[in-house]
């Protein structure tokens, strides 16, 4: 049979297309060789942030007393929280995720390996597969560093962890992104020891500096054992216990525990795509495309980790909602909207465009930041948090926005659509913030630009 469209991959990108794809009439097949749904359901943000939601409970409890309210330490049961994890997985595998549904809106679905043998032609597991159009959304995995010992040590990453049934006594965290930080919180709160091993200055070295530091104080205060400029040089295994061997700032020294956590980055999964026979080219970020989405061969599409323009699940689905517009409707279908992000600590860190330093590299003295810590905000005060919002701005225009606060995830799509449509800062003053929320923070820094505006127009005023 021959199809409109061939999706290479049924995780958060190939779904979304699918989908989108589907309602447009248009004939349409996906090939997987796993479990749909992808990493987001299986390894990814479904499990992770089951246990930051198990882990969030413990550390409520642990600090009741802060409201008046006198418990007992909490009773984990580590085995208990991981077949949670997957009562949930399964909920949605049932449900949103179920492949019958898909089958149902007329999607095809093909299990097997897919690689390129034309740009009309797929081989899935010897089975030939002619297509007008391909989107490859084939993802990536964690990638692994090369240090001496640790294959033979062996290790868990993201891809494995959750499929324990109950998680080791104590981790050694290796890397400092976003996973990385998430678990070590997650683990500490629950009573599971974890040091983190970071091989530069700072963990989220994406996200706006000062936010971090903040962060930093606060996985501190709660027992989180962080450390920075990290040389891993080897790892062995020493009465039962891995021990990764290196360098903290240039001293020689050890970190053990019962496993180890590797979450460095990822790496993207082009390897068995057979994109060589097509000569369309990768780099180690992954497939490269165009501002439409489109590879070397323009019939050919990549969306998601596997294209390595932001690794999000949210970012997949909308580059692959815009490869499908540019292959069916007229006119193109442009890949470039701003992407804002969210790391799940507690408080959470949202980011939205540039840092400080990015925009000052860019626009000179042109920028101004402007903050407001949460110490101001009363409903971080009843709630006993900390943090604050920092709008970067350019010529008055918001260029960049960074959020530490709980829920901050929620908030930064407000900044995300004023960057988008370049709004200038004080224009936020002009819309009203629901009180009391962490939100009015914003509100409050809007208002404070705007009120600096009219501080100028004094000479206009009239008495």
């Amino acid at each position: 049979m021959a199809y409109d469209l061939v999706i290479v991959g049924m995780g958060s990108g190939g779904i979304v297309a699918a989908e989108f794809a589907a309602t447009l009439g248009v004939k349409v097949a996906v090939v997987e060789r796993g479990r749909v749904g992808g990493d987001c359901l299986w390894t990814g943000c479904v499990p992770s942030k089951a246990l930051l939601a198990a882990a969030k409970v413990a550390h409520h409890i642990r600090t009741a007393a802060d409201f008046g309210i006198a418990v007992a330490k909490p009773e984990i049961d580590h085995a208990a929280i991981w077949t949670r994890i997957r009562t949930v997985q399964a909920d949605i595998a049932a449900t949103d995720d179920d492949p019958d549904r898909f089958r149902a809106m007329g999607i095809d679905i093909i299990a097997g390996t897919a690689r390129l043998t034309g740009p009309n032609t797929i081989d899935v597991d010897g089975r030939a597969v002619e297509t007008h159009y391909v989107l490859l959304a084939t993802g990536s995995r964690p990638a692994i560093p090369n240090i001496p010992g640790l294959a033979d040590a062996g290790y868990l990453t993201s891809e494995n962890l959750f499929e324990l049934t109950e998680p080791p006594r104590s981790f050694v965290n290796i890397g400092g992104g976003p996973i990385a930080v998430e678990m070590v919180q997650g683990f500490t709160r629950l009573g599971i020891p974890t040091t983190l091993l970071q091989k530069g200055p700072r963990i989220l070295p994406r996200d706006e500096p000062m936010l971090v530091d903040q962060l930093v104080t606060s996985l501190r205060d709660e027992g989180v054992d962080l450390h920075f400029d990290v040389e891993t040089e080897r790892v062995a295994i020493e009465g039962g216990r891995k021990v990764v061997y290196g360098t903290e700032a240039g001293v020689p020294t050890r970190w053990e525990a019962d496993e180890l956590l590797v979450a460095i980055g990822r790496a993207p999964n082009v390897e068995e795509l057979g994109l060589d026979v097509l000569g369309i080219p990768t780099t180690d970020r992954g497939i490269t495309v165009d501002g439409r989405g489109r590879t070397s061969v323009s019939n050919i599409y990549a969306c998601g980790d596997v294209a390595g323009r932001y690794l999000f699940t949210h970012s997949a689905a909308y580059e692959g909602v815009r490869a499908i517009r540019d292959m069916f409707f007229p006119g193109k279908g442009r890949v470039n909207a701003m992407v804002p992000w969210c790391t799940f600590t507690d408080p959470e860190l949202a980011h939205a465009g540039m840092t400080e330093a990015e925009a000052r590299a860019e626009h000179g003295d042109a920028v101004a930041v402007w903050q407001q810590d949460l110490e101001h905000n009363d409903r971080a005060r009843t709630d006993g948090a900390g943090g604050a919002v920092i709008v970067v701005t350019a010529k008055r225009k918001i260029v960049g926005a960074h959020i530490l606060a709980p829920a901050a995830g929620e908030m930064i799509h407000e900044f995300a659509l004023a960057i988008s449509e370049g709004l200038k800062l004080d224009a936020l003053a002009g819309y009203m913030h629901v009180y009391p929320t962490v939100a009015t923070a914003v509100g409050q820094l809007a208002g404070n630009a705007a009120f600096e505006r009219a501080e100028k127009l004094r000479w206009l005023v009239r008495t």
